[in-house]
């Protein structure tokens, strides 16, 4: 097999559901775990130093009348995500994939981590990210902050412009906007896509 990157972590589920607060319990209760973060259309639940292992996405919420029939809109898994190294890394995995024909549907800064997310050949999604922290604790500490409860989604990247300034030789800490700059999305319109 030829050199390839591989994540160095498998980071976190998202579950999609109607049993919002049901689930965040029973999540909680499994795993001796607490809330990281919470509002009404998502939460993020840890039972380590990690941010969050598991998210749930409150379809109650987010779910329009006309999205009824689509996967996105019924409950099930949304995600699995992995995490790389470092951008750098991250940057290298999509330029990877890419020269593979195997493309993202979605760029994100979450804040808390970088993210792109690819769908494999039956539609399952996964998140490859990398940290946006270099420590736990302030990863965790930007969660409970005003930034990510303005904005706990975070904004859209195109991977083409860093991984060009990248290849300029531009610092990894220069590529992204700083996390307390990123503007409110549309949360309904960013999940549901």
């Amino acid at each position: 097999m030829t050199d390839t990157i591989r994540p160095r972590s498998f980071a976190h589920v998202v579950y999609r559901t109607y049993r919002f607060e049901q689930m965040l319990q029973w999540y909680v209760t499994v795993f001796g775990g607490h809330v990281q973060y919470q509002n009404p259309v998502i939460a993020f639940v840890t039972y380590d130093e990690e941010h969050h292992r598991v998210a749930l996405l409150n379809l109650g919420i987010i779910k329009g009348a006309s999205q009824a029939l689509v996967p996105r809109g019924q409950p099930g898994v949304d995600h699995v995500a992995y995490g790389f190294q470092s951008l750098t890394e991250l940057l290298a995995k999509y330029a990877e994939l890419k020269a593979r024909a195997i493309l993202p549907y979605w760029c994100i800064h979450h804040g808390v981590t970088v993210s792109i997310y690819y769908a494999d050949p039956d539609g399952n999604q996964m998140e490859f990210q990398a940290d946006c922290f270099s420590t736990n604790e302030d990863a965790n500490g930007f969660m409970n902050g005003p930034y990510f409860e303005t904005n706990p989604i975070g904004v859209e990247f195109d991977p083409e412009v860093l991984l060009a300034r990248l290849n300029l030789g531009e610092p990894e800490a220069q590529l992204l906007p700083r996390r307390e700059h990123l503007p409110v999305s549309d949360i309904r319109g960013t999940l549901m896509g």
